[in-house]
């Protein structure tokens, strides 16, 4: 038997500030055939020699056209057979989605928006989900099996928050981005953290202010989403909040 696929999804906020922080030491450390990075806030041009090809890695990005600001990159062992991004350019433009394919498995690496106070960019964050949704429905019609990894910007249900009651209109919990986590659960996909663990305090995200991480007083907004059919061949799930470095830690994934 093979060995079981590990990757791992990390908000680093900020490459440049993560490399800083570790971050190739723990690249290393962590022996992933695939890390999928979000919130990268860089072009390659602005990165060391180290970033772009750590020892063993090679390295794909989507930068955002704005400077300093969103942006994916994934590296991976294997190069990958093919790299694309979702292909509109209202969200390419934002670098906001790495598509690695590995066989028959494509890897979405994605940064979701952010729906900001008020819900200002809460029908761009929506038209982002639909056409992610869109994307993942016509790889798994077509045979094919994916993996939806990255900062989703939204805590499912209230478990999934510290403090659901007082984030009821905040951006990240607002009803219509857990309407559509709870349409997309419920057509095909798994949140394959809660295959494994069904409880409460459990977090990937925490506020800088206030202490919060020490105290546990976080969201879980990152996730490992799988289609239906992969579904079994997930053998573990797991958030790693020890890790630090970024105001997100990473998750990983086995998949067989």
């Amino acid at each position: 038997m093979s060995n079981p696929m590990k990757v791992i999804s990390w908000n680093v906020n900020g490459i440049r500030a993560a490399e800083r922080n570790g971050f190739l030491d723990w690249l290393v450390a962590s022996d992933a055939d695939v890390v999928c990075v979000q919130e990268t806030k860089a072009h390659p041009e602005q990165l060391s020699e180290e970033l772009l090809s750590p020892a063993g890695y090679v390295s794909r990005f989507s930068s955002a056209e704005k400077r300093g600001y969103s942006g994916t990159a994934t590296y991976s062992k294997k190069k990958p057979d093919n790299v694309t991004t979702l292909g509109i350019k209202d969200f390419d433009s934002e670098g906001r989605v790495l598509i690695t394919n590995f066989g028959s498995l494509h890897i979405v690496n994605a940064y979701f928006p952010n729906s900001q106070e008020g819900g200002k960019r809460l029908d761009y964050k929506l038209a982002f989900c639909a056409a992610m949704k869109e994307h993942l429905d016509g790889l798994v019609r077509s045979g094919h099996d994916v993996l939806l990894c990255g900062d989703y910007n939204i805590a499912h249900t209230e478990i999934d928050l510290a403090r659901p009651k007082q984030n009821e209109n905040n951006p990240g919990y607002l009803p219509e981005e857990r309407e559509w986590m709870t349409s997309f659960l419920t057509s095909g996909y798994t949140d394959t953290f809660r295959v494994f663990e069904p409880g409460p305090g459990h977090y990937t995200w925490w506020s800088y202010r206030g202490g919060a991480r020490a105290k546990n007083v976080g969201w879980r907004i990152d996730y490992h989403c799988v289609n239906e059919r992969l579904r079994d061949r997930v053998l573990s799930s797991v958030i790693h909040p020890e890790t630090t470095g970024s105001d997100h830690c990473p998750l990983s994934i086995h998949i067989e």
